[in-house]
């Protein structure tokens, strides 16, 4: 649907269905895994939507627990979906439970629906409606992962790939504790070979380690000049983070595990951490993200929002203090269902679609899920 004229934009708009669309498309062709978490059996997609009684519908790409999201729809049905810190705090004062879990990320994924549903109305896409600072980003390729078989030949094929792709960028996953910190810094000086001197590599740890095992693997790569060593240490381990980060040349990433600005107060505070990853998707959506984001300049700490880009690069492009966009050309790759991005050197550009600009065809989900029956 077209965007409403300016003088009629959102007004007595109404949220009429809060829901969840999930698709299955059939069994996975191979399994990855990072440090600590595997990938699943199958291959599936899942959103988020907002419903107006003005037709126009809010999108978040990814899923959330069918009974939170109902409890949310009986809250904000009724409501004005252009007020979103209103729609937020109606949905956070209704928590019964601590600050986290399946109804901390409902909460987020129908803020962003509402964000999307808001630029879809005003004409406008989100990274300008959060501010709008620049267009034109850097992005990275968050890739490298364990999988059956696969040595360091095929992890020198799989970043040649990306190379190919346009991406000057190249994140890696380390840590497994099916291999040694010794093999792992081995996977990191090939990666380095292959990229060259000049690009950046990250190393992402997956919050494996305790703080003297980062330390030790930190000091066996600093040599390959990494970019940023991410999550070596659990979110909560403040003091672990801080010696790590003291003890390091290499910048301390992490943050995509925390779920609130109360919670990256004290990380700020305490040091933990040197560049700030929160996800709008488990945070507590864009409204919450940029809170968190205000903080984090405070403390003149720069951002990478972890998580998809299809929401990453909106975050990135409305802010100085953003530096890089994630993005998986590999495993976890929805590009072939939202479509691909544009990569040239190591960049994307921004589009003006309002909202997210999303492709979410529900009618061909629909048919790709059936044929996979």
């Amino acid at each position: 649907m077209a965007p409403l004229a300016a003088d009629a934009a959102g007004v007595g708009m109404k949220i009429t269905d809060v829901r969840v669309r999930s698709w299955d498309f059939g069994p996975a062709e191979r399994r990855f895994w990072d440090s600590t978490i595997a990938s699943g059996p199958r291959r599936g997609f899942a959103i988020v939507e907002v419903e107006t009684d003005q037709g126009i519908v809010g999108q978040c790409p990814s899923g959330a627990n069918q009974a939170n999201v109902a409890a949310f729809k009986a809250l904000l049905v009724g409501e004005d979906p252009t007020m979103i810190e209103h729609c937020w705090r109606r949905m956070f004062e209704s928590r019964h439970t601590t600050i986290g879990g399946d109804f901390w990320f409902a909460l987020s994924r129908i803020d962003i629906a509402l964000w999307d549903l808001a630029g879809k109305a005003l004409g406008q896409p989100v990274w300008k409606l959060l501010g709008g600072h620049r267009r034109h980003l850097e992005v990275y390729s968050g890739a490298g992962f364990y999988s059956d078989g696969k040595d360091l030949a095929a992890l020198v094929a799989e970043t040649e790939s990306y190379l190919a792709m346009g991406y000057r960028a190249i994140k890696m996953k380390v840590g497994w504790r099916g291999t040694t910190l010794a093999h792992d810094a081995e996977r990191v000086r090939v990666v380095r070979e292959t990229i060259g001197p000049h690009m950046k590599l990250m190393v992402d740890g997956n919050h494996v380690w305790n703080a003297y095992e980062a330390i030790k693997f930190g000091r066996m790569i600093e040599k390959y000049d990494i970019y940023w060593l991410e999550e070596p240490v659990q979110h909560t381990d403040l003091q672990g983070g801080a010696d790590v980060c003291r003890a390091l040349d290499i910048p301390v990433a992490t943050g995509e595990m925390e779920v609130s600005r109360w919670g990256f107060r004290d990380m700020f505070a305490a040091r933990s951490l040197d560049i700030c990853q929160a996800d709008p998707v488990n945070c507590g959506g864009l409204t919450e993200w940029k809170k968190i984001a205000g903080m984090a300049t405070a403390y003149h700490m720069p951002l990478a929002p972890h998580g998809t880009e299809f929401i990453g690069m909106h975050c990135v492009g409305a802010l100085p203090e953003t530096l890089i966009v994630e993005t998986y050309p590999g495993p976890y790759n929805v590009g072939w269902l939202l479509g691909p991005l544009d990569i040239k050197d190591g960049f994307i550009d921004l589009p003006d679609t309002p909202g997210l600009g999303l492709d979410i065809d529900i009618p061909r989900f629909d048919a790709l899920a059936a044929s996979a029956r």
